[in-house]
């Protein structure tokens, strides 16, 4: 049984090995979100022809019958299917090693591609061969802008108020308040819509697994930006993202993979002296926000949220932040 499994995989991955280049590689990764998904990849068939594109769709165990619908509504779609939830990183470099685009396109299931706003990130990064990554700007359902660009994290942006920052210092913390007529350079961008010049990839290498989720993009861009490329944020190219919908479901698990997602940055990029200063700070903050939430929770609903998410988090650190607690943590146990 074993045996011939591994050869069917073997005769899979030889037939894909031997496709021809095309202009993109679309790589999306889904768990249970299979109304998104569905729009999500009409709106690549929508928007990105004429060029010549692949669509690999990394299912992460779903149980919503995401690739029975995939197979019927889209049955061109490239599937690889995981036996159990393997994060972001790990299911994203399953596809780039089978990717045969000149360009990988990562794309959220959660993001709605707008008329020519991959051609324009394309024929951008076409003309500039030294950018290695290339996003666009996100927006909000009703035409808002989100926050599409994103500094390198130090003790600054993660201690201070990222709002005030911008405001403050917008060319250093450049954000949606500010206006861009032209594509510009950046240290990171949001990662619901990259597109990665796939000769970088070969020469600096795939996402680090070590993040299972968040934090892996901004990575990404950090070693590219180390390895001599350049990363850029093109305000022409529109996307459209759901903003959040896939980590609401399991809100507490999330912040608590996002909080081991900062700290595993900053002990891979920082000495242990940032990370001690960052842990501190940040718990402090955590007990001030505490207080001011359990002020307000008997009159809003939104601080009881906070509060309980917050307290989790608190006593997570009490524990001495246990690596078996977040979204890692129930996908291996469910």
């Amino acid at each position: 049984m074993w045996f011939r499994r591994r050869s069917a995989l073997r005769r899979k991955l030889n037939k894909h090995k031997s496709q021809p280049l095309k202009d993109l590689s679309i790589i999306i990764v889904n768990r249970n979100t299979k109304e998104l998904l569905l729009d999500c990849i009409g709106s690549v068939y929508a928007t990105v022809p004429p060029l010549s594109f692949e669509i690999l769709l990394v299912d992460n165990a779903s149980s919503d019958g995401s690739v029975v619908a995939l197979r019927r509504a889209f049955p061109d779609v490239g599937i690889l299917s995981n036996e159990r939830n393997l994060g972001f990183a790990k299911a994203n470099n399953l596809a780039i090693r089978q990717a045969h685009g000149r360009y990988v396109a990562l794309l959220n299931t959660d993001a709605v591609l707008t008329p020519s706003s991959i051609a324009t990130i394309i024929d951008f990064m076409d003309r500039n061969p030294k950018v290695a990554i290339c996003g666009g700007q996100l927006l909000n359902a009703d035409g808002t802008m989100q926050n599409s660009i994103a500094n390198i994290p130090t003790l600054a942006t993660e201690l201070l108020n990222k709002s005030l920052l911008r405001r403050l210092f917008p060319r250093r913390y450049p954000g949606k308040e500010s206006q861009f007529d032209h594509p510009v350079e950046v240290e990171s961008i949001i990662g619901a819509c990259m597109v990665v010049a796939k000769k970088a990839i070969d020469m600096v290498g795939r996402l680090d697994e070590s993040y299972f989720f968040f934090f892996e993009e901004t990575d990404w861009c950090m070693l590219m930006k180390k390895n001599g490329w350049s990363v850029f944020f093109h305000p022409q190219a529109n996307i459209f993202h759901l903003q959040g919908r896939t980590a609401k479901k399991n809100i507490v698990a999330a912040r608590i993979e996002y909080w081991k997602s900062r700290y595993t940055f900053f002990k891979k990029h920082y000495s242990p002296a940032h990370l001690v200063l960052l842990g501190a700070g940040l718990v402090a903050k955590l007990c001030f926000s505490l207080i001011l939430q359990f002020v307000a929770s008997p009159v809003s609903h939104n601080a009881r949220t906070r509060l309980k998410v917050n307290s989790m988090l608190l006593f997570w650190h009490l524990l001495g932040c246990p690596a078996e607690w977040g979204l890692e943590s129930r996908a291996t146990h469910g």
